[in-house]
């Protein structure tokens, strides 16, 4: 029943893939998808398997939490191994050697002012699949990421935010 139920979420995760274009990604952003894929096929799956064969010790499974929860977790890591995978196959590396520092693209270190607070950020634009706010990488697909891609030092965007807010941006600094 899990596997089925974590094949399902496979095939509609991989039909959703198929429709989308490349996926872009920087030499860093690669090498933290393979790590993260090395990861789960390895040490992962071999807790896992521990974890069911520890719930199968014991006894009935009408009423074993332990077993349910472990299925259930393997069918999530399952899911995102395949999400992985797919994504790996999608991926073209952006050669940020080729790219100038005249225009923003992913990739790019970008410090801009916002003139609604007042206050001056620095982020890296990233894919979606790399986007990790906390470490000041946001993607490409954000309403900041795609206001910025392609503006030039000194250029001013106004971004429509989720919350319907509106903020105006400066680019300070383009960077590699």
């Amino acid at each position: 029943m899990y596997l089925k139920m974590a094949e399902r979420r496979k095939k509609q995760r991989c039909i959703k893939m198929e429709k989308s274009k490349e996926i872009l990604l920087t030499a860093q952003g690669l090498q933290k998808i393979k790590d993260e894929l090395d990861y789960l096929k390895t040490n992962k799956r071999d807790e896992l398997s521990e974890k069911i064969a520890l719930a199968l010790s014991y006894g009935d499974l009408s009423e074993n939490s332990e077993y349910d929860d472990a299925k259930n977790e393997q069918a999530q890591v399952e899911a995102r191994i395949a999400d992985l995978e797919v994504t790996l196959q999608r991926a073209r590396i952006i050669d940020e050697n080729e790219m100038s520092n005249e225009h923003i693209h992913i990739g790019s270190f970008v410090t801009f002012f916002n003139e609604t607070t007042g206050s001056e950020m620095a982020y890296r634009i990233v894919s979606s699949s790399e986007a990790d706010p906390i470490q000041k990488m946001i993607s490409n697909e954000s309403p900041i990421g795609s206001a910025l891609i392609d503006k030039s030092v000194g250029d001013v965007v106004s971004v429509d935010l989720p919350n319907g807010n509106q903020i105006t941006l400066r680019v300070v600094s383009i960077s590699k």
